[in-house]
């Protein structure tokens, strides 16, 4: 086929005979994930040569599959909506009457979504000033991420009497850590980290489902409750406590991966900014929560503009402990300072670190000897908000960082989640 140069989007039928679009490879999810795999049946290697649709520039073009387009969509604060053009909603209108607060404005620009209309917001009933009873913390009926006001996200494992001895120890600590299961000749590898958001969906980085990763393995569960890996996975972890007693779990579960939703520009062989580095992970069933399984809650401002005097921020997981130790057998954190980009750009405009941070990016640490390292990738950066009832918020995902870890004056990177609140509740379906 001769190279055609376009710099549209154009409709094309799919080799099954479907509607697409002609794009860039590296915007098709769908057809990245079987270019990525490195066993490619002959059906999948016919299926990309059909779908080419010529190049732009020097990045080939294919016809990537269209699904219909849905209009439900979730608000800021997690209520059910329609995607709608902006002077349609009246809920929203009422906002913009003076005289406007500033938190009505970033109430309706984080409305916004992905619809017909140049101006589409999420249109749903008005903000609920009532937090849910915290009753409500188990229901299973909503695949949402819970509203931080209801008090059913980012607690630590408190809700119930099952600490014996009077204190609570690690082993409860981050009940929305996950690990993602990989497969391979038969085997489970344990790769990246994720970050429990609802019961249904799992946040993690986008390179620990598409690109190199494929070639070790490919994710097929998350692993959740999790906190001493050398144990068989229905086995109970158990600690000592303080005064005596002991505290067990109640064993790690496995859920299947219903759907990987990588971010639409996220390029893995794109080394030069890293940017997008993220992914929804659906599960295939609700995740039970307990006092050892439970989400976090998502960020609800962006305090990377105006960080809090010496803010501290945690990093957890099975991660390395250092260059010769690939893995942590249990569970670990590190506190981490937030790092402005103007502190940290510098340590990554170097021959061999060329990254260019943008906005969607943030960085913490840059102190010898922490840091979050390998495998920990797709894992949490979090913040304890003091002034939302000490709820915890997922800050950053775990992108990359120095080699080796824990370089001093070299921070790490990690996608800031803020960034993407609208894409993750425009891709969460009930």
């Amino acid at each position: 086929m001769s190279k055609i140069e376009s710099n549209s989007k154009s409709p094309c039928t799919t080799p099954s005979g479907g509607p697409g679009k002609c794009i860039s490879l590296y915007d098709c999810n769908e057809l990245l994930t079987i270019v990525n795999k490195p066993n490619k049946s002959k059906k999948e290697i016919a299926n990309l040569r059909q779908s080419s649709c010529g190049f732009e520039g020097n990045i080939p073009k294919v016809c990537c599959p269209v699904a219909e387009q849905s209009t439900s969509c979730l608000t800021p604060d997690f209520q059910q909506g329609q995607c709608v053009g902006l002077y349609s909603c009246q809920s929203l209108l009422n906002y913009l009457k003076p005289p406007i607060s500033q938190e009505s404005i970033t109430f309706v620009q984080n409305s916004r979504c992905q619809g017909a209309d140049r101006y589409s917001v999420c249109c749903g009933p008005p903000p609920n000033s009532t937090p849910k009873p915290i009753s409500n913390c188990k229901d299973q009926s909503s695949t949402a991420p819970p509203d931080p006001a209801s008090g059913c996200c980012g607690k630590q494992g408190k809700w119930g009497d099952r600490i014996i001895g009077g204190n609570v120890t690690n082993i409860d600590e981050y009940p929305w850590l996950a690990l993602i299961e990989y497969s391979k000749n038969n085997k489970v590898k344990l790769l990246c980290g994720g970050v429990l958001i609802s019961n249904r969906y799992a946040l993690t980085a986008g390179h620990c489902v598409v690109g190199d990763v494929l070639k070790v393995g490919t994710p097929r569960s998350v692993r959740l409750g999790e906190y001493d890996t050398t144990n068989d996975i229905n086995q109970k972890d158990c600690v000592t406590v303080s005064g005596g007693g002991i505290d067990c779990t109640d064993g790690a579960i496995s859920i299947p991966i219903e759907k990987i939703t990588a971010h639409p520009n996220y390029n893995p062989y794109d080394t030069k900014t890293r940017r997008h580095d993220i992914a929804l992970l659906r599960l295939t069933k609700p995740a039970p929560y307990s006092d050892f399984i439970h989400p976090i809650c998502l960020p609800t401002s962006d305090l990377t503009l105006s960080p809090p005097s010496g803010w501290q921020l945690i990093a957890a997981g099975w991660g390395a402990i250092n260059s010769t130790h690939s893995q942590s057998n249990v569970k670990l954190d590190v506190d981490l300072p937030f790092v402005s980009h103007s502190v940290c750009q510098p340590a990554y405009s170097i021959s061999r670190r060329k990254v260019s941070l943008w906005q969607g990016q943030m960085c913490a640490g840059g102190q010898e000897g922490k840091d979050s390292c390998r495998g920990d990738s797709g894992g949490p950066l979090m913040w304890d908000n003091p002034g939302k009832d000490n709820i915890t918020e997922v800050i950053g995902i775990v992108s990359f960082g120095p080699t080796p870890c824990g370089m001093e004056n070299v921070p790490g990177v990690y996608t800031k989640v803020y960034e993407y609140n609208s894409w993750i509740r425009q891709n969460i379906t009930p």
